[in-house]
Formats: structure tokens, sequence, C-alpha cells
């Protein structure tokens, strides 16, 4: 999904921060292997140590955060990959502002949102840039080294495309919206497994995800007429897809293992996590988004509901 080209963003809504010094400590696994499952488990907010049981390591500590600059158009938002975060947290607060009030009753708060690259200090504790993207409930802040999208391609195999990207952004927000309507705690409650909370919990998000693409290409730019983002395409979907399906449970322990575990899933499989940004998409719905009552996690009700 591009931004039109003549749309102004709001970049004030996005913070950078810098690395620097020592800091405290982050569990990671050893060796290449492990690094990547590191990074898809905390890329959602999931705790690596669960899934490699690994010691830890030294993270150095960040910088104060400060406003991102030269990202005022959408033209710089297709061009640069840190105006486009913002560009969609643009989005993604239009869509939420006007739709969780409307289908649940919850005002909308907007999430703070944090670049950063090296490490970051946050109110769930210190990150290195080895943890990709993450939501942290307790600062209500979603963080994003967007070294990672890279990553996503290059070792995971995802589209490259936009949509993709946004699509990860999104997911986080969605996590934003658990965390206002008190689901998000659910997922510590039953950590693991294909039917676990944890699971229900980030495909929700997934629906969630859907939900703001299924409303984003109908609003105007923040303070004008003029359309923020360019009609989706079958090939935006396409890519979004690609990035769902290239962070599913089984696609990874598949790469990192060469069997697949379910009793191991914290995020669901390749198919569940597209058929619930499917969901999201095409009903617009949050009452489609109940993961956490659906009786079948591989058919959500919503899949076969039309745009």
């Amino acid at each position: 999904m591009t931004f039109d080209d003549n749309a102004r963003i709001d970049s004030s809504r996005v913070s950078r921060s810098g690395g620097g010094g020592r800091g405290g400590k982050l569990a990671i696994g050893g060796g290449a292997g492990g690094l990547i499952i590191i990074v898809i488990a905390l890329v959602l907010g999931v705790d690596p140590s669960s899934l490699t049981g690994g010691g830890t390591t030294e993270a150095p500590s960040s910088s104060q955060a400060g406003a991102i600059t030269d990202c005022d158009t959408g033209a710089q938002a297709n061009a640069n990959v840190d105006c486009r975060v913002a560009a969609t947290i643009n989005s993604l607060d239009q869509v939420w502002e006007s739709e969780l009030q409307k289908q649940t009753g919850t005002a909308y708060v907007q999430p703070e949102v944090q670049l950063f690259s090296g490490a970051v200090n946050t109110g769930c504790g210190q990150a290195s840039s080895e943890v990709g993207p993450f939501y942290c409930p307790a600062d209500s802040t979603a963080y994003f080294d967007t070294s990672f999208f890279q990553v996503l391609v290059d070792q995971f195999g995802s589209s490259g495309g936009p949509l993709a990207q946004e699509y990860v952004v999104a997911h986080e927000v969605g996590h934003h919206i658990q965390n206002q309507l008190g689901d998000i705690g659910r997922a510590q409650n039953d950590p693991s497994g294909p039917e676990s909370g944890s699971v229900r919990t980030e495909l929700q998000a997934d629906c969630y995800a859907g939900i703001w693409a299924n409303y984003a290409d109908d609003l105007p730019a923040p303070g004008s007429s003029e359309p923020l983002l360019d009609p989706l395409t079958d090939q935006d979907i396409s890519d979004a897809l690609s990035a769902a399906s290239s962070v599913g449970d089984d696609r990874i322990q598949q790469a990192s293992t060469g069997r697949v575990s379910p009793e191991g899933w914290t995020h669901g499989s390749s198919e569940q996590r597209q058929n619930w940004f499917l969901t999201g998409y095409r009903t617009g719905q949050v009452s489609a988004c109940d993961t956490y009552g659906a009786p079948d996690l591989d058919n959500p009700a919503g899949l076969q509901g039309a745009r």
C-alpha cells in the first residue's frame, strides 16, 4: 500500500532513540539459529527464553528519544522506511479513533511509537536491536528497529512490498488495542500450544491489522481532504499475507529445527495468521476478531465476509 505523494504526514507521532553505553541484560540464546528464533519471537512480544533456553547477554543502553525529521510527505513515506512507519501510524490513528469507539464504546488512546537501533530502554525492560519490533504494554509504546523489515525478507522470505512492512506496524498497534480492551494479559495465562492464549492473542492482533487495512485507503491525510493512501491492490494484500505467513510458527520451526511442534507454538501457523488477517480485512469488525471464543482457529467465522 503506497501513500499519496502529495499527502502531508505528521511525523511528531514517532520518536527515535539512539544507542550508546552499556546497560541491562536481555535474555537470548546463542548461535545464528537461536538469534533468528529470538528475532521472530520478540517481533510480536514473546519471551525468547521460552524458545531457546538461552542465557543472558549485555545490551547497550539507549539515549534520550527525539523527534524524527524529514518525514513530511507521502512521497517521503514511500521512499524512506522511517517515514513509512510514521505515515502508517497516522493512518492507524485515524482508523482506530473512529472504529474503536464506534464498535466497542472504548475511546482510542494513541500509543507512543519509538524507532530505535542498538538498544532501547522500555517499561518492559531493556531490549537490544536483535529483538526487532515489539509492543510494551507497561508503557503503551510500540518499538521498531526498522532493520527488521530486511531480515523479514532475507531470512524468512517475506515480500519486501510496503504493505508487508505496514502489516507489522499494524500488528503492534493491534496489541495496543488489546491492551486498551483488557485482553493482552490473556497471552500469559496460557503461553504456548496450538490453542493457547498466546496464539489467540497474536492471531487477534493479526485480525486487528486486517481491520486497519479494510478502512485505511478510504481516509484522507491528517488535516486534508486529499487521500493519505492509494487504493489497495491485490499485490498489496499479497504482500501482507506474505509477511503474515513468513512469521508463522510452523514455518519458523521447520526452517530452524527441521520439524513442526505445535505444542511449542506461540503465534499460530502461517495459514492461521493469513486467515485471521483476511478476516479483519474482509469484515472490518472487531467482533469478528474474537479469537478467544473461536472454536476452530483454522476457520475464522468472518473469513467468508465481504469487504
